[in-house]
């Protein structure tokens, strides 16, 4: 009897499994192939790709969802189009890279570097990307939207068409940014973010509290309707 069930599991497997396309799960998703060579397209979702070296590779369109790449360097690297949806991208290097349309929503990119990198059209909502340096990078048309932004460096980095809407920029440092379009502030958390010398003149949604916050100078343009507060001095962190 026993050999009996055994053979009808056996065919039950055998059944089921021919009506389960090949390389998909119960749930209609690619099984994750977290053993492939790095390349256009891959799938890693959900994989674990800590302390690697990954400097100079393509991994345009890649799937990088839920995936851990913790210190990695990324460096000099394409990942246009990839996605890196509630990925962990703690001290990760993408430095001189390019991200054009790429997806960080809800992803954790802790003290990560993205100096000089193309970023252009990506999108960072509601990601968690504290202490972030964007030095030099070209974040023409991100949206920043209800990320926590707080203690990033803007320095140097082409700005235009973004959407900082409700989002955290404690201590962000916008000084020397290359302002090239409005920026949407509305709702945005100013506490002591740095914008001496910025032109804000085309801002959307800034509100007078939001600069009664933050820290300015004389050479700080402000949008029509606001105004330089009476003290607007911060010391250096």
């Amino acid at each position: 009897m026993s050999k009996l069930f055994s053979l009808i599991a056996a065919m039950l497997l055998i059944a089921v499994g021919s009506l389960v396309p090949s390389g998909l799960d119960f749930g209609g998703k690619a099984f994750a192939a977290c053993s492939d060579d790095p390349e256009q397209g891959v799938n890693w979702e959900g994989c674990r790709k800590r302390n690697l070296v990954l400097s100079g590779t393509d991994l345009k369109n890649a799937n990088l969802k839920n995936t851990n790449l913790t210190s990695t360097d990324m460096r000099e690297s394409e990942f246009d189009g990839a996605n890196f949806r509630k990925s962990i991208l703690l001290r990760v290097a993408f430095d001189g890279s390019s991200a054009k349309g790429a997806i960080f929503d809800k992803a954790i990119v802790y003290r990560s570097s993205f100096q000089n990198t193309d970023l252009s059209n990506s999108m960072f909502r509601k990601s968690e990307m504290m202490r972030v340096n964007f030095k030099g990078a070209n974040l023409t048309g991100v949206d920043f939207s209800k990320s926590e932004a707080g203690r990033s460096l803007f320095d140097g980095a082409k700005l235009g068409d973004n959407d900082f809407s409700f989002a955290n920029l404690a201590r962000a440092d916008f000084r020397k940014a290359k302002l090239n379009g409005p920026l949407d502030f509305e709702g945005a958390y100013f506490y002591q973010t740095r914008i001496e010398g910025v032109n804000l003149a085309d801002a959307i949604g800034l509100q007078q509290w939001q600069i009664d916050m933050s820290c300015g100078d004389n050479d700080t343009v402000l949008p029509e309707g606001v105004t330089q507060p009476a003290d607007w001095s911060c010391a250096e962190d």
